[in-house]
C-alpha cells in the first residue's frame, strides 16, 4: 500500500521487437522481466520482427507473446498505451530497426510502437532504442543524435568482455542486465564489475 492507503501500481514496461537483427534481447528481456515480481510488461511485434523472431529463433509470434504480460496489436493505434494518460515507467526497443529509429526520431507515430515511443518522449519516461545496424551512415547518426536530444537512450547491444563470457547466451543476458539497470530493475544476470584486482 502506498501512504495515501492505495494499493501499489505495478511497474509497467513497454517491450517492442521489431525487424532488425538481434531478436534475443526482446525474448530474453521478456523472460526475465516475467520473473520480476510487480513488474507488468506490455509486448508489441513488428511483422517484420515476427519473421526475425521464426528466422533468428523458430519462435512463432504466438511463443513469444505468452512471455508477455498484455500483448498489443502494433496497428492498434488506439490502445490504452497510445496515450500520455496510461501511466507506464518507460519502453524498450528490442532490437531496434533503423525504420523504426527514423519514425521515432521525427515523431512520425505511424504505428503504435512509435505512437508508444513518442507518447514516452513527451511523458518524459524513459525510452531505451537497442538499435542494431553496422555500419552506421549519417542518417543514422543523426537520428540517434535526434532522439538522445528529445530524452531517449540510444543501446546499441554491444557485448563486453572483461566478465569473460563463454556462451552467447552469457553476452545476451550482460546486455540485457545492463538495460535492466536503466530502469532499477533487480537482476543477477551478470557479474559487476569491481575493478582490476591484478596489475600486469
Amino acid at each position: 500500500m502506498t501512504d495515501a492507503g492505495t494499493p501499489k501500481r505495478a511497474i509497467r514496461l513497454i517491450v517492442a521487437i521489431t525487424g532488425a537483427t538481434g531478436a534475443v534481447y526482446g525474448v530474453r528481456l521478456l523472460e526475465v522481466l516475467r520473473n520480476i515480481p510487480d513488474v507488468e510488461s506490455h509486448l508489441l511485434i513488428s511483422e517484420a520482427g515476427v519473421l526475425n523472431l521464426y528466422q533468428e529463433m523458430d519462435l512463432k509470434r504466438k511463443d513469444v507473446e505468452a512471455l508477455a504480460d498484455v500483448v498489443h496489436n502494433v496497428r492498434d493505434v488506439g490502445a490504452s498505451i497510445a496515450s500520455g494518460s496510461f501511466l507506464s515507467d518507460g519502453m524498450i526497443i528490442a532490437p531496434c530497426s533503423m525504420k523504426t529509429l527514423a519514425a521515432v526520431a521525427h515523431g512520425l507515430s505511424d504505428n503504435l510502437i512509435t505512437r508508444a515511443a513518442d507518447v514516452v518522449l513527451k511523458e518524459r519516461r524513459h525510452l531505451v532504442l537497442m538499435v542494431r545496424e553496422t555500419p552506421f551512415n549519417l542518417a543514422h547518426l543523426r537520428n540517434m543524435t535526434a532522439v538522445t536530444e528529445m530524452g531517449g537512450v540510444i543501446f546499441p547491444p554491444l557485448p563486453g568482455f572483461y566478465h569473460r563470457p563463454q556462451t552467447i547466451a552469457e553476452m545476451v543476458d550482460h546486455t540485457v542486465g545492463r538495460v535492466l539497470d536503466m530502469f532499477a530493475l533487480p537482476h543477477d544476470l551478470t557479474p559487476r564489475w569491481q575493478g582490476i584486482k591484478d596489475s600486469p
